[in-house]
């Protein structure tokens, strides 16, 4: 039970099984809860989303990583808690706010940017860090690397 569960979690709800960029379909899952928590709960709803996503997402992986090889891409939920993690600047404005729609599609995109190119220290929990916090911190800092890029875009427009 507890492996089944562990896979659910960890393919972010079965996304991960998706048969091409699965990586992309976890991020794509995860706009809804993004949308539910930004638009009804604000800043607080998206950063408790957020931060129970990657507690419970780190404990699910290191049970899935039992029986894989480091990072398999069946495992999304570490794209889950990125994407949440990029929407942080921009909560408190998504609160109730159907007219910026957009904000979720740039920081989608921007975030799937940041997780393939993997800037510095991205790369570094990629490929030195071989545990579950390897797994889930390179996708933290694209995250925190799209929040920074879109927060700067939409200062400048």
């Amino acid at each position: 039970m507890k492996k089944r569960i562990a896979y659910i979690i960890a393919t972010w709800f079965g996304s991960g099984y998706f048969p091409i960029a699965s990586a992309t379909a976890g991020s794509a899952a995860t706009l809804p809860l993004a949308f539910i928590a930004a638009y009804f709960g604000g800043l607080p709803a998206v950063l408790v989303s957020a931060i129970v996503v990657y507690i419970v997402g780190t404990y699910a992986t290191k049970e899935v990583l039992k029986y894989t090889k480091h990072d398999p891409s069946i495992v999304v939920v570490d794209e889950a808690a990125g994407q949440l993690v990029a929407l942080l600047p921009f909560a408190n404005y998504l609160q109730g706010n159907l007219e910026s729609w957009w904000i979720y599609i740039a920081a989608f995109f921007l975030f799937r940017l940041f997780d393939i190119v993997k800037p510095w220290p991205a790369n570094y929990f990629d490929r030195k860090v071989i545990n579950v916090h390897g797994v889930m911190l390179d996708d933290i800092v694209a995250g925190v690397y799209t929040a920074l890029v879109l927060w700067g875009l939409t200062c400048l427009f």
